[in-house]
């Protein structure tokens, strides 16, 4: 499904015009960044938990030449799938 075609299928949805369902999905979106910077975590009932997660510097290993190299520390996204998400695709 492309951008366009999930924001005309959120639209008939919900009954709006495409225009409505896109800045509709934008403030959402905008709400969870938010929400992520201020607390660090997310909670998007019956989808999942969307949590900011400080990843340690560690070793790594170049595949191409078999180099070691330093992996620098990093803030990664985690997302868990809420059991009400995976029990509607069964």
């Amino acid at each position: 499904m492309t951008k366009s075609q999930f924001f005309q299928a959120l639209a008939d949805k919900l009954g709006v015009s495409k225009k409505e369902a896109q800045r509709t999905y934008e403030a959402l979106v905008e709400l969870v960044y938010d929400e992520i910077k201020a607390n660090g975590v997310v909670n998007l009932p019956d989808l999942g938990k969307m949590q900011k997660k400080e990843r340690a510097a560690r070793m790594g290993r170049n595949p191409a030449t078999g180099e070691t190299i330093q992996i620098p520390a990093k803030t990664v996204l985690k997302f868990r799938v809420a059991k009400a998400a995976k029990d509607a695709l069964l």
